[in-house]
């Protein structure tokens, strides 16, 4: 099921209740998208920690494969730690981006915490990788290499406003993308953004109540 939930002057949104990689092996490859998403990791999912890696590796693969050759996908991904061990989710999006085919076209950091900040438990900062199959970075970008204020966070494991931001701007005015597509929208705080910066976009979402709220859900021109 699908619908907006926006006022008709802003772009066209689009939000599927279904599982991702079902839904994207049956749509295939999204004419002029640029892909922005946070794959779940392994607490979010009903799997241990080798079937959660199989499945990430495979899930960046299918959200690679599902823009064009010459478009991008850009994952915002933190870190985890598991049995007192790190595991890189930075690190896995590389390794998968390049099995498909895809180089890296920027890492940046999105600071989850002050600066300076000694944390536990959860990591400080999250990764920032675009990656693609054919497109090329030959100019400068707009983004930091650290963005230190990633801005309102609409849900707990959302992406911060601010730091969406930086990603569809990329995907809109370097990547000329047509549509922002997340596979893993939540609450749809990517799918806000892209509407507020006139670009259209589809979300999947397999929790009916998220969808609900990723329909509605609407960010302010101050906070992008």
């Amino acid at each position: 099921m699908s619908g907006s939930g926006m006022p008709a002057s802003l772009p066209s949104r689009e939000v599927h209740c279904a599982e991702a990689l079902a839904w994207l092996r049956e749509r295939g490859c999204v004419a002029g998208a640029c892909a922005v998403t946070s794959l779940p990791d392994v607490s979010e999912v009903n799997l241990g920690l080798e079937a959660w890696r199989s499945w990430f590796l495979g899930a960046v693969g299918a959200v690679v494969e599902a823009v064009p050759a010459n478009q991008a996908a850009v994952f915002f991904q933190s870190d985890i730690r598991h049995g007192g061990r790190w595991v890189d989710k930075g690190a896995l999006v590389v390794r998968a981006a390049e099995d498909a085919g895809a180089g890296v076209l920027f890492h940046k950091i999105v600071s989850r915490r002050p600066p300076g900040m000694v944390t536990t438990g959860r990591p400080g900062f999250t990764h920032l990788i675009a990656v693609s199959r054919d497109l090329r970075c030959t100019g400068p970008l707009a983004i930091p290499d650290i963005i230190v204020d990633p801005g309102r966070q609409p849900w707990v494991r959302a992406m911060g406003v601010k730091a969406a931001a930086y990603a569809v701007r990329f995907a809109r005015d370097q990547a000329a993308a047509r549509v922002i597509l997340d596979p893993f929208c939540g609450v749809g705080t990517v799918l806000a953004v892209a509407n507020r910066l006139g670009v259209p976009a589809i979300g999947v979402e397999r929790s009916a109540k998220r969808c609900d709220r990723a329909r509605e859900l609407t960010v302010g021109a101050d906070e992008v």
